[in-house]
């Protein structure tokens, strides 16, 4: 199992440290985060160019007011777009990488619901030459499983979490096909009986998402670290 103790030892921030006039997922989040010494969680897309962005939401509506799939744009597209009526631009993972820089670790969740290849491939590509600690994550357990067949070295967490599955049916299911290095688990669907279980057997679990110290310290009885926003 790979070691991802260095994402066990301070609050991840989800998307960076984003808040008022600072979107989630920017470069002034990010910059934000590295001044503080967090972790950083964000999201990759592939969009139609080729290039990998950094981008949470499958439609840009929510934070750009433009009603289109990010998967079906061209990166010139997407540039002249801003988030959340700011002066900030989409970033792509290398500026991403360029403004990090190692200073802190990196959780990158890929997201994707095409066959595992295109996304995980560029992406691995682009990783290749950064020398800061990182580690994957996906709800995909068939990305897990690209990452563990073509990239064994690259910690993979699967994301899991669901308030109507009690048991974790779901998670153990798609932990079986996808063999993760831990778990990231929606802290408002533990305990959880199968998490916890993987927990005692030695597998991380990482909680999402806290927004406020109450939310955090109840998680804390059932997670080895959790991705923090709204609060430090």
């Amino acid at each position: 199992m790979t070691n991802i103790n260095f994402l066990l030892h301070a609050p991840i921030a989800h998307r960076g440290l984003h808040g008022d006039k600072c979107p989630e997922n920017s470069l002034q989040a990010f910059q934000k985060a590295v001044n503080g010494g967090f972790p950083i969680e964000l999201d990759l897309h592939l969009i139609k160019s080729g290039e990998v962005v950094v981008f949470h939401d499958d439609n840009l509506k929510r934070l750009c007011g433009y009603d289109k799939a990010i998967s079906r744009c061209t990166f010139t597209e997407i540039r002249e777009l801003f988030l959340d009526r700011t002066r900030e631009r989409i970033p792509l993972l290398t500026e991403v990488l360029s403004i990090v820089d190692g200073r802190v670790p990196l959780l990158i969740e890929l997201k994707s619901d095409a066959p595992a290849g295109k996304l995980e491939a560029a992406t691995v590509n682009i990783l290749k030459n950064y020398k800061g600690k990182y580690a994957i994550q996906s709800f995909n357990p068939l990305t897990l499983r690209w990452f563990k067949k073509h990239a064994p070295e690259i910690p993979r967490g699967l994301l899991a979490g669901s308030a109507k599955d009690k048991k974790g049916l779901g998670c153990h299911i798609r932990t079986s096909l996808a063999k993760p290095d831990f778990i990231s688990f929606d802290i408002h669907a533990l305990p959880n009986q199968r998490v916890e279980k993987l927990r005692e057997s030695g597998l991380p679990v990482i909680g999402w998402t806290a927004k406020n110290l109450a939310d955090s310290k109840d998680a804390l009885n059932h997670c080895d670290n959790l991705v923090c926003e709204n609060f430090i």
